[in-house]
């Protein structure tokens, strides 16, 4: 990069979650083992008051979005993580951690209604209050990729089973 740029975004709405802690959350908003009600969660994200209600207009329909989100509890980042599952550490580039350079995250999450300009969602893994920065269209032919390759998690899967996860951390 010849410049450094930085970005200010606008949260365009908050969401609603049942998780208070970052340890009663999922890792994974489909893995639900060892969370309090072992169902996905429910959460509702309303639109921020600056924004026109029309661009939720046919969202309805699709049954997957994406939240792009600010990991807003976030403290900081570190080259290398220790994934939930084992393992040594990796970069926190191959990972999902929320330790990353921008404290940016990437959520499929469940449709479930659009109510005025409240989304009901199914699927977290957020925190309650947690910024969404943008939403996208999940498009199963252009998002989905079933055959392709997950560098060590593979291993991991093999070794343990696919979908395999801790779950929440307990508290320590």
């Amino acid at each position: 990069m010849t410049q450094e740029a930085l970005f200010t975004y606008r949260p365009i709405g908050l969401l609603r979650s049942p998780y208070a802690r970052r340890i009663d959350a999922p890792h994974q908003g489909t893995v639900t083992q060892g969370t309090k009600t072992g169902e996905a969660a429910t959460a509702t994200l309303e639109l921020a008051g600056w924004l026109d209600e029309q661009i939720l207009q046919d969202l309805e329909g699709f049954e997957r979005l994406w939240l792009i989100y600010a990991l807003h509890r976030s403290d900081g980042w570190k080259p290398t993580v220790k994934p939930p599952r084992g393992g040594p550490k990796r970069g926190v580039l191959a990972t999902r951690s929320p330790h990353r350079p921008n404290a940016i995250g990437l959520s499929a999450v469940e449709l479930v209604k659009v109510e005025g300009r409240t989304l009901h969602l199914r699927g977290v893994d957020l925190l309650d209050g947690t910024p969404v920065l943008d939403i996208k269209p999940y498009v199963p032919y252009a998002d989905a990729f079933p055959d392709a390759k997950a560098g060590w998690i593979d291993e991991l899967d093999a070794h343990l089973g696919c979908r395999s996860a801790p779950g929440p951390r307990k508290p320590r």
